[in-house]
């Protein structure tokens, strides 16, 4: 086995791992959905969570200050992730685990639409196909007419196109904007917005509880080291269709939490937006039309702007200032 095969292979095993913690968190988030409103949900996550922000902070080596160089653009980014978070965790509290993962698996087609006015990103005929067949995958899990879709189903739609708009602007600015600003700003916003609407859907937490908010940030933490050493360690290519592997631990976790069975239309459609998906990885990696791979190069799964996103260090600014 040759140096690179080897690296892969650590790499992938990582990404698996670090996508099975994402899946704990979801389920964590699942459990504590059922008593209290999402915006309660996020308020604490962030509050535990600004201590590993402050350690993030204390190792970050470029120098600056914490104004934006795009505002508008970090505006954008953060006013995504403040509704990307509100509605996955929304949607994870009211659906089965697997139908979540299912719709939001659509992020990388979304992306390669959003690419094209931020981007200026130029999308072949093939991946046109690709985002197309990805859409009727979505109709399939969701088989609308057949059955009532429901408001988490609209949830999970909005997070996955939100999460696609955080990516692709930070296609678009990342290279030039602090890590700590990228990691920061949508974390206070959800402090300052979910703050606000905290006192109308309040409700006392036990401490125990409180301790599964702290597991939570904890989780997303650590996957994303996980994700780090992944994506240093393997290829893009190689690492990116690891998302993937979240259906598996849905179907596992869902069944022994809460009982849920995966339904012939959830892995039909879900299997049709994977292939798509993997498409798009694979079109972009080999080269053609794709200047900025937006897909391949979304390090981590979508910015809820809850916890600090170490994935932001596997990027460097160009300025110092």
């Amino acid at each position: 086995m040759t140096t690179q095969a080897l690296s892969n292979l650590k790499a992938v095993s990582l990404a698996i791992l670090a996508f099975g913690l994402f899946a704990t968190h979801d389920v964590v988030v699942k459990l504590l959905g059922g008593s209290y409103s999402p915006v309660q949900i996020i308020f604490f996550s962030v509050l535990l969570s600004f201590p590993l922000a402050t350690l993030m902070l204390m190792r970050d080596p470029v120098s600056g200050h914490l104004r934006p160089i795009h505002p508008w653009w970090t505006a954008l980014r953060t006013g995504a992730a403040v509704i990307t978070g509100f509605s996955a965790f929304y949607a994870f509290s009211v659906l089965p685990l697997a139908q979540v993962y299912a719709v939001l698996f659509a992020s990388p087609l979304l992306i390669t639409v959003i690419s094209i006015p931020i981007l200026n990103e130029k999308v072949g005929i093939h991946r046109w196909i690709a985002v197309l067949a990805g859409f009727v995958g979505v109709l399939i899990v969701l088989r609308p007419g057949s059955s009532p879709i429901e408001f988490g189903h609209l949830a999970a739609l909005v997070a996955a196109t939100g999460g696609a708009t955080a990516s692709v602007v930070i296609r678009k600015i990342g290279k030039e904007e602090r890590s700590v600003v990228l990691m920061l700003y949508p974390m206070i916003a959800n402090f300052a917005v979910m703050g606000f609407m905290l006192p109308f859907v309040y409700r006392p937490m036990p401490v125990e509880h409180l301790g599964l908010l702290g597991v939570v940030s904890l989780l997303a933490f650590a996957a994303g080291l996980c994700m780090i050493g992944a994506f240093r360690m393997g290829t893009a290519a190689v690492v990116a269709p690891m998302q993937y592997s979240q259906l598996i631990w849905a179907a596992a976790y869902g069944f022994l939490f809460f009982g849920e069975r995966v339904d012939t239309f959830t892995w039909a459609g879900a299997s049709v937006v994977i292939a798509s998906g993997l498409y798009i990885v694979v079109r972009e990696s080999i080269g053609g039309t794709s200047r900025h791979t937006p897909v391949l190069q979304t390090r981590t799964r979508y910015e809820s702007g809850t916890v600090p996103r170490v994935g932001h260090f596997l990027r460097r600014p160009r300025r110092n200032d």
